[in-house]
């Protein structure tokens, strides 16, 4: 286990807690990929530092409150893998019948993938 790695990606975990985007940016690389994928397909991708702070900004307006909660972790060479409870409360209406303040409850794991101490890949899946 690296110790440094681990301290980032809990960093970057309670930054996205906290509606932090410049705290969840401070280690990531500047050709950052980030995919979030569901059911084996990635529904969203982006490419840069610029891209990822701009979908997170967006993301920030679909939650009054989030929190992801590290269950487990496991090391693989320069990917570091976290299991996770995720619990959020709505702030809008979604296509899928949810309405804002409804309470979204998922499982899922998110991959983040090392370079040189910085994060340049981060895979969320559910």
């Amino acid at each position: 286990m690296n110790v440094q790695e681990k301290q980032v990606v809990e960093t970057y975990v309670s930054a996205y807690n906290s509606f932090d985007i410049e705290g969840m940016a401070k280690n990531l690389d500047e050709n950052i990929v980030f995919e979030n994928i569901s059911n084996d397909t990635v529904d969203l991708r982006t490419v840069g530092l610029k891209a990822f702070k701009k979908q997170a900004e967006l993301a920030k307006q679909y939650f009054k409150q989030r929190k992801q909660t590290i269950e487990s972790w496991e090391f693989r060479d320069s990917i570091v893998i976290i299991n996770i409870d995720y619990q959020a409360i709505l702030a809008i209406d979604l296509p899928n019948g949810l309405k804002s303040g409804d309470t979204l409850i998922l499982k899922g794991k998110s991959e983040f993938e090392f370079m040189d101490g910085k994060i340049n890949r981060i895979a969320d899946k559910s």
